[in-house]
């Protein structure tokens, strides 16, 4: 489920629209959307006739800090558009796929250091502490991300499930949600309609819904108390699930500090139960 580039941008627009220069860019943004999502801005400042403050400005009339911040998200946007197939074409490039690939990764990761609001995951770790249960949305590739921060969770003592069975598991546990209980959504590249509507139906049962993804429609970023943006442009023909999963560790990491004790007692708990059905080998002390 992939909301319209262009009706994006124009609802992302002030009420009393964009004038003069900031207009051409934007034009520019709704008529050439692989140049937005590929080019600097100063390539876009010479597509629009302007200079690159205009491009600044217009970015931050559209409710982002700046040219880098929305093109992060023109980029998922665009991309998501795409078929794996053109996705794949649009990421050859010399040199060892392989080393582009890691690279990619650790720019990624850059990037999230630096635009990652931590007061969000605060948010989101004291809700997951407070919640009667938390179901964790998410399918495809980046099921792992969800799995990942729900086997964690488990671990520090919350009641955290992962739902990637598909929609009929998902339909039994919407079926069973209600208020008290929290639902993280996580979706990179394909936002599946399937999501929208859990995160949609959640609220409506007074549901704390926070999303992890590249790119928030406004379906899901409406039904979304918190939404936490991720860089997962891979290099190939799926997204990146490293900054996800660093996403993730930070989420678990801050959970596992809101209440210290809890989270000791489940991890003595269970590293007591992992004795007792053979699965933790003490190494032997050494002489």
């Amino acid at each position: 489920m992939t909301d319209s580039f262009q009706d994006w941008l124009r609802e992302r627009s002030p009420a009393r629209g964009l004038r003069g220069k900031s207009a051409a860019v934007l034009e520019v943004l709704l008529s050439q959307p692989r140049r937005a999502a590929f080019g600097s801005a100063g390539e876009l400042a010479q597509l629009a006739g302007v200079n690159v403050a205009t491009v600044t400005r217009t970015a931050q009339a559209l409710g982002f800090a700046g040219w880098p911040a929305l093109q992060q998200e023109l980029r998922a946007r665009y991309l998501s558009s795409l078929s794996a197939g053109q996705v794949a074409a649009e990421h050859r490039g010399s040199g060892s796929p392989s080393s582009r690939s890691l690279r990619r990764d650790l720019d990624s990761l850059a990037l999230l250091n630096r635009r990652l609001d931590e007061s969000v995951l605060l948010t989101i770790a004291q809700a997951v502490a407070a919640a009667r249960r938390t179901a964790i949305v998410a399918d495809g590739s980046y099921a792992a991300v969800g799995i990942a921060l729900a086997h964690n969770a488990r671990l520090a003592g919350y009641p955290v499930q992962a739902v990637t069975g598909g929609d009929a598991e998902l339909a039994n546990v919407m079926a069973a949600i209600g208020e008290g209980d929290v639902l993280i959504a996580i979706s990179f590249w394909r936002l599946y309609e399937s999501t929208v509507l859990a995160a949609n139906e959640a609220r409506s049962r007074g549901v704390r819904v926070f999303a992890v993804t590249d790119a928030a429609s406004p379906a899901l970023a409406a039904a979304a108390e918190e939404v936490v943006l991720v860089p997962a442009e891979g290099e190939a023909f799926f997204p990146s699930l490293t900054a996800g999963i660093a996403v993730a560790q930070a989420l678990v990491t801050q959970l596992a500090a809101v209440d210290p004790a809890r989270t000791g007692a489940s991890i003595e708990a269970a590293e007591a139960m992992w004795t007792k059905f053979g699965l933790l080998h003490r190494r032997p002390a050494a002489p």
